[in-house]
């Protein structure tokens, strides 16, 4: 798992907390349950109409994505286990890597893997799995399109809650000693309204959005290895070409540690 996403969203917090009791505020005074049901009840339901039924159904999934991803393994680990494989394939021929597929975690590996064993003609190996990237990064735009959305309505949400507030106290204008507290408490509304959008909901979507683009850059790496293995390319080209495929500061990085 990559802890970064609850990592910022609790550093975000902290400082949020931290500046109100700085500035001589009580962070209770913002849980206020009405609004905080508003803003996050009516958010998630505005969401849910702009999407489809198929779409709620992976609802669970989608911020497991925004929250807890699987962190993506270093590229250099991925290149290792090619070449490696490149080797056993150099010397002793494609098919002795059936064996060695049982054993790969990563299943786009392994399912590459199979099918260049299986003699799959390597055009048609090639369109198979790049299909399969695209079709997952379109899978992961609509989830990360999702917290956009959610990002977006939440703050309009909060004005709405404001504007029932504010409501509730030109009906209480008799009142004036409970005035201050009634217009304090209809601000909240926009309050948890900026401060989900920017502290979860956009946060989530530029996660999901990270994490897509560096497991399809990780992915069209293998694309790359699988199709040399099978034709047969030298481990030590194999690993030049990956190589040159790694971002600039993690190939350093692998250089540094080797």
């Amino acid at each position: 798992m990559d802890p970064a996403t609850l990592i910022g969203v609790a550093v975000a917090l902290v400082a949020i907390v931290a500046s109100m009791i700085m500035e001589g505020s009580s962070p209770m005074a913002i849980i206020l349950l009405p609004p905080i049901i508003l803003v996050f009840v009516g958010t998630f339901g505005a969401a849910i109409a702009g999407s489809t039924m198929a779409d709620v159904k992976k609802l669970g999934g989608w911020f497991k994505m925004g929250l807890m991803p699987v962190a993506v393994p270093p590229a250099t680990e991925q290149i290792q286990t090619l070449v490696t494989l490149a080797e056993k394939a150099r010397k002793e021929g494609l098919l002795a890597l059936e064996a060695s597929i049982k054993a790969i975690e990563d299943a786009f590996l392994q399912r590459g893997l199979q099918m260049a064993v299986d003699g799959t003609d390597p055009e048609d190996l090639r369109t198979v799995l790049e299909s399969e990237i695209a079709a997952k990064k379109a899978e992961d735009k609509v989830a990360a399109k999702f917290f956009t959305a959610m990002g977006g309505y939440a703050p309009t949400i909060g004005i709405i809650g404001t504007v029932i507030g504010l409501i509730h106290v030109l009906e209480n204008l008799n009142k004036p000693e409970t005035l201050g507290h009634l217009i304090a408490a209809a601000f909240v509304a926009t309050l948890w309204g900026v401060l989900s959008a920017n502290v979860f909901w956009l946060p989530m979507a530029a996660k999901i959005t990270r994490t897509s683009d560096l497991q399809a850059a990780q992915m069209t790496l293998l694309v790359e290895g699988i199709s040399e293995i099978q034709a047969g390319t030298s481990p030590r080209t194999v690993r030049q070409k990956l190589t040159s495929l790694v971002p600039p500061s993690e190939a350093a990085a692998a250089a540094a540690a080797a």
